[in-house]
């Protein structure tokens, strides 16, 4: 079926149970980036207030980026099991009451606690979302379903940084963290709109009616004669793709988070630490401002893919954060800062759109969410040194030399689309 002409033709031509899902989806992922970044923007005022260390600070990142990577797997699970809605209802609760119980915290490891388990949340939002909305949506607008619902972070974070620069001048950063409960509400909204999609509703059906398992994939010990379970995702022919977008992942998300786990921080520390000296008002405009081209890359990747084959305009975006990063941790001047901000992030971030399509037509329904859940999450386990690593390199080298770090990690993504295969526009089972 062709895709429609028009910009938003998708969008009108789907039915409401489709857009309810994507909208569900991309409102607890933009909700999600506003409760987990607050951390990132109040940075510099826990640190004085609290007394640590860039690298203390830096652990704290990676603390909550290794609760997401347990939260995915875990909600991978659930969503498998229990339904994608019931996993996505879970992690938004869980990520809204931590976060604001992020606002007691008195001591590092108080606030460690809490990052954690609101990092449970974070990781699992994703897998239920992105298995969610590549169900509902068809083969020649899922790239552009699932790039909506991607660039929903960047308006997440864009709603955090404004927060912030109302919130934090004026009642200090533990009222930034008292907002973060708002989320919650949502919950209700999902529960009364959001159905399941078709394909899981019919897994579920076979397996209680114990009917027998209709083929889902073709490995030697089955030959097609059994359903998928999670450990095929260890074995031929699934083993190689495994591995190879799990290390993707890993790179992508050490750019990103030391990109933008440290910005924020890297703004309004005082220029004796290294930083600019912004104010949070002046630092918060800033980070708005670069959530645009966040916002941008995340569209256009979904429509460009939707045009252009994914490997070559995904490499493409990862050469351009490698390079535009490290150029950003060598500016001083605030003007080429807010100039540069925008493009860094967009070349930084945008191909995530790509990101939910590329597994879920790497992996049948039966395992979709669990297979997706495992290669973001795991990839995210490695990424948790970014925080750590970035601070603690800001720290004796300066945030020159740290964001280079993080750019590396960017080439290194890029490479590894050698090992991973195109299967753009392919029809889930």
């Amino acid at each position: 079926m062709p895709s429609p002409p028009s910009l938003l033709g998708w969008w009108r031509e789907a039915p409401p149970a489709p857009r309810r899902a994507l909208v569900a989806a991309a409102l607890g992922w933009a909700l999600d980036a506003f409760d987990v970044m607050l951390f990132s923007l109040t940075l510099a005022a826990v640190i004085a207030e609290l007394g640590l260390t860039k690298a203390q600070a830096g652990a704290l990142g990676s603390i909550t980026l290794l609760g997401g990577a347990a939260g995915g797997l875990l909600f991978g699970w659930v969503a498998d099991k229990f339904g994608r809605t019931r996993a996505l209802m879970g992690s938004v609760l869980l990520y809204s009451v931590f976060t604001a119980l992020c606002g007691l915290s008195q001591t590092f490891w108080q606030f460690a606690f809490f990052r954690a388990l609101l990092g449970l949340g974070m990781g699992g939002e994703w897998a239920s979302g992105a298995a969610l909305v590549s169900e509902w949506w068809p083969p020649h607008s899922r790239g552009r379903a699932l790039a909506w619902m991607q660039s929903a972070w960047a308006i997440g974070f864009a709603g955090a940084a404004t927060t912030v620069g109302i919130v934090l001048p004026r009642y200090g950063w533990r009222a930034v963290f008292f907002v973060g409960i708002l989320p919650a509400l949502f919950v209700l909204w999902v529960r009364r709109n959001v159905e399941e999609p078709e394909r899981w509703r019919a897994l579920q059906a076979e397996r209680a009616s114990g009917a027998a398992p209709k083929p889902a994939l073709d490995t030697p010990a089955s030959h097609g004669a059994r359903r998928a379970v999670f450990l095929d995702i260890f074995r031929q022919p699934l083993l190689p793709r495994t591995v190879a977008v799990t290390v993707m992942n890993a790179c992508t998300l050490f750019g990103w988070w030391g990109m933008n786990g440290w910005i924020p921080a890297y703004l309004s520390l005082p220029v004796a630490q290294g930083g600019i000296g912004l104010t949070p008002q002046t630092m918060s405009r800033l980070v708005v401002f670069m959530q645009l081209g966040m916002w941008l890359g995340y569209i256009s990747f979904g429509y460009i893919t939707d045009v252009l084959r994914r490997k070559p305009v995904y490499v493409t975006y990862l050469l351009g954060a490698s390079v535009l990063l490290p150029l950003y941790g060598s500016l001083r001047d605030p003007l080429w800062l807010l100039l540069l901000g925008p493009f860094v992030a967009f070349f930084g971030t945008g191909f995530y759109s790509g990101f939910g399509a590329v597994t879920a037509e790497l992996y049948p329904t039966a395992i979709r969410a669990s297979a997706q859940g495992f290669t973001y999450n795991i990839g995210r386990i490695a990424s948790a040194a970014a925080p750590f690593t970035v601070g603690t390199l800001a720290t004796s080298q300066g945030f020159g030399v740290a964001f280079a770090v993080a750019g590396a990690a960017y080439l290194l993504a890029a490479a590894t689309w050698t090992f991973i295969p195109d299967t753009q526009g392919a029809a889930l089972d």
